[in-house]
């Protein structure tokens, strides 16, 4: 884990209300695993006093750390005005990443809105693997060429609207392209909105494939001591009744969790 400041390269608007944040760290580059995530200041001043987490959404050569975020809150209105050479105090990286260590599997990558942020960076680095890339959203101007965000990467596109791909959830076209790939070793790795790594849970039950998920939580401090990002574990297995996401996760197996007091 590194706490420093690091200067703004870019920080450019890729699509309406979604920016792409580029600064150089070479540290935390060299450190990051996808999946983790870092605790930015986005002010020197006391407001807002706590910091923000951001997925870290790829690196790229000679130290430099990509970050894509959505504009939710006044924290990242703040960031959104920055500009190249403006300085970040940053903390990272945190948490636990994806293991991507099994070479023979077919891999779903599955991404739900702006929780396609570390999955870019998961698909950076299994690019050597089967892989199928599949992101759903709300309609098509939320849609984010991966291009943009160095990613070189085919991704089958879900909107609930259907205005762009698949006419649904991303869930039903993760279960069509599952069928595809039955006579394959599959593993699941997905990140987005908690009713789609709940409909995931079922999805991983009923075909038996294993399934990881990074789990998008408040955190204040990031580091598992304000109990602000707890989740309820699915047992009671050694006396573990909450997990902090920040700490124990953010990627989590998706049998680890509660789903139904979620």
């Amino acid at each position: 884990m590194i706490e420093t400041y690091v200067k703004i390269l870019s920080n450019t608007c890729i699509t309406p209300g979604i920016f792409l944040l580029r600064f150089s760290s070479p540290g935390l580059a060299a450190e990051a695993k996808p999946g983790q995530f870092i605790m930015v200041r986005v002010n020197d001043g006391i407001d807002p006093c706590l910091r923000r987490p951001f997925s870290i959404s790829g690196t790229e050569e000679e130290g430099v750390v990509r970050v894509l975020y959505k504009v939710v809150g006044k924290g990242t209105e703040i960031l959104s005005n920055k500009r190249a050479g403006d300085r970040l105090s940053v903390l990272g990286p945190l948490g636990k990443g994806f293991d991507i260590t099994d070479p023979g599997q077919h891999l779903f990558i599955v991404a739900g809105g702006i929780g396609i942020a570390p999955m870019f960076f998961l698909s950076q680095a299994v690019n050597k693997k089967a892989v199928t890339f599949l992101a759903g959203f709300r309609r098509s101007d939320e849609i984010m060429d991966p291009a943009s965000v160095g990613i070189k990467q085919d991704i089958s596109i879900a909107t609930d609207d259907g205005s762009m791909g698949y006419h649904g959830r991303v869930t039903d076209l993760l279960e069509q392209e599952i069928i595809k790939q039955r006579d394959n070793a599959i593993a699941i790795y997905a990140c987005g909105p908690l009713p789609m790594l709940k409909a995931l849970s079922s999805i991983s039950n009923k075909y038996r494939i294993p399934c990881k998920v990074s789990m998008e939580t408040f955190m204040a401090c990031g580091l598992g001591a304000c109990q602000g990002c707890v989740v309820r574990s699915a047992s009671a297995l050694d006396q573990i009744s909450y997990y902090h996401v920040c700490k124990d996760g953010p990627v989590f197996d998706i049998n680890e969790i509660d789903w139904d007091n979620i």
